[in-house]
């Protein structure tokens, strides 16, 4: 509290005044650099989706073969998930985001020489490694600059960047698969290269353009930056943590991570195939990327909307439940209308609720995780719950192969969100207080 007292003695203005002055400022330089990071990374992650409307017949892959490879970098990402956060930890911010960007944008590009099954697994899996630690890092990194009433705001304009990126990535890539050819290269080899290689350029601008903690922070005023650390520093958390093995045996992270595993599971086995369910109804690759820009333009909305009344309400353990039972619910009435554009419109529910989801999520474990039991403890979450990035665009590629239709993989999307729902309602008897 010797901070605020400073803050109050030297300063012309409120204490609250400077505060809400320089978290408006961290919020204009980090956020929209984060969004832009994150938007990229799901673009690198989930551009096979469009890649696989030309690539798999290229290179003889099967929708088995597809979902596998898609998933089997969730596998690398949750291996090295713990041990990328604790080294963000060690070495700062600033340098180990910088090292995720620049690396998952070469391994990204390198995905162009894909020949087969095999080379599509190697790659795939490397892209996982590259990438781990990316998310619950910023997560980690966004907690130790804005308190508990900022968060969901601040992570849901960050987590825009998962919708948003189909909402791009659908056009730019359908009109890069239009490059087929040129150079002797194909449509599909250019979409790795050409969205690759942004990545590698945002990781060398985060050195600059970062700085580690607030007290580094060169855009804050001296009483601007002393004010966000004593705001930081008396944030009242409960059942406060500072090592990592109570964090990984606390049942709150325990069903926290179950939760997670469903929605996400939901998610990339939704978002992933999604180009190829609208295939389905006969349009042209770049109709299909307007189209499912389109669909991510509403879940965006939706979610940004969304978190603004968790903030508002501070409801955020009901809301997370209520956002998985919508997505439950829009997969479910999604396979059982008969009218393709009908149960394309179920599936945007879907996404709004899966969406919605992930951007109300994360405000819960930074509420009981600071220091290493917060960046080993969100990594741990993220480790285990992401494995159903694996789980999900496989078992769609299988139930696909095994049917012929993309309804029974829908169906075991629905049950995963279901028991998200459940996992979430029953965080509820162990947190007293919203």
């Amino acid at each position: 509290m010797a901070g605020v007292e400073a803050v109050r003695r030297d300063a012309a203005v409120p204490a609250s005044d400077v505060e809400r002055a320089a978290f408006k400022k961290a919020a204009w330089r980090l956020v929209p650099f984060l969004t832009l990071g994150y938007l990229l990374n799901y673009m690198d992650r989930n551009n096979v989706g469009f890649a696989a409307l030309t690539m798999n017949a290229a290179t003889g892959l099967t929708a088995t073969q597809f979902g596998f490879g898609a998933g089997i970098l969730f596998l690398g990402y949750s291996g090295f998930e713990i041990p990328s956060n604790i080294a963000l930890y060690r070495f700062g911010a600033r340098r180990w985001i910088a090292r995720i960007m620049i690396t998952w944008g070469i391994v990204s590009a390198a995905t162009a020489v894909v020949s087969g099954p095999t080379s599509w697994y190697v790659l795939r899996f490397l892209l996982g490694v590259a990438e781990a630690g990316f998310f619950p890092g910023i997560t980690y990194y966004i907690a130790t600059w804005f308190p508990a009433e900022y968060r969901a705001r601040m992570l849901a304009w960050f987590l825009v960047a998962i919708p948003a990126s189909t909402v791009v990535g659908g056009p730019v890539s359908g009109m890069i698969l239009q490059m087929n050819g040129v150079a002797g290269i194909a449509g599909w080899q250019w979409l790795f290269i050409i969205e690759g290689v942004p990545a590698m350029l945002l990781g060398v601008a985060a050195l600059w353009l970062l700085p580690d903690r607030p007290e580094a922070a060169t855009f804050l005023t001296d009483e601007e930056r002393r004010a966000v650390q004593a705001r930081i520093a008396s944030e009242r958390r409960e059942n406060e943590q500072r090592h990592l093995w109570p964090a990984l045996k606390d049942t709150r992270v325990l069903i926290l991570t179950l939760s997670q595993f469903g929605f996400t599971a939901g998610s990339y086995g939704v978002g992933i195939w999604l180009p190829q369910i609208i295939k389905t109804a006969g349009l042209s690759n770049l109709e299909v990327g307007f189209l499912t820009g389109g669909c991510y333009v509403v879940a965006s909305v939706a979610m940004i909307a969304w978190a603004m009344w968790v903030d508002h309400t501070g409801k955020k353990i009901s809301n997370l439940t209520v956002a998985c039972l919508v997505a439950t619910v829009g997969l479910v009435l999604a396979i059982v209308s008969s009218n393709v554009w009908i149960s394309l419109a179920w599936i945007t529910l879907a996404l709004i609720g899966i969406t919605s989801a992930r951007a109300i999520f994360w405000t819960i474990p930074t509420r009981f995780l600071t220091g290493m039991a917060a960046a080993g403890g969100l990594a741990f979450i993220n480790s285990i719950g992401t494995l159903g990035g694996f789980v999900g665009p496989y078992a769609m590629g299988w139930l696909r192969d095994a049917t012929g239709s993309f309804d029974a993989g829908l169906m075991a999307m629905a049950v995963l969100l279901a028991m998200s729902t459940a996992m979430s309602w029953s965080l509820k008897l162990i947190v007293r207080h919203e």
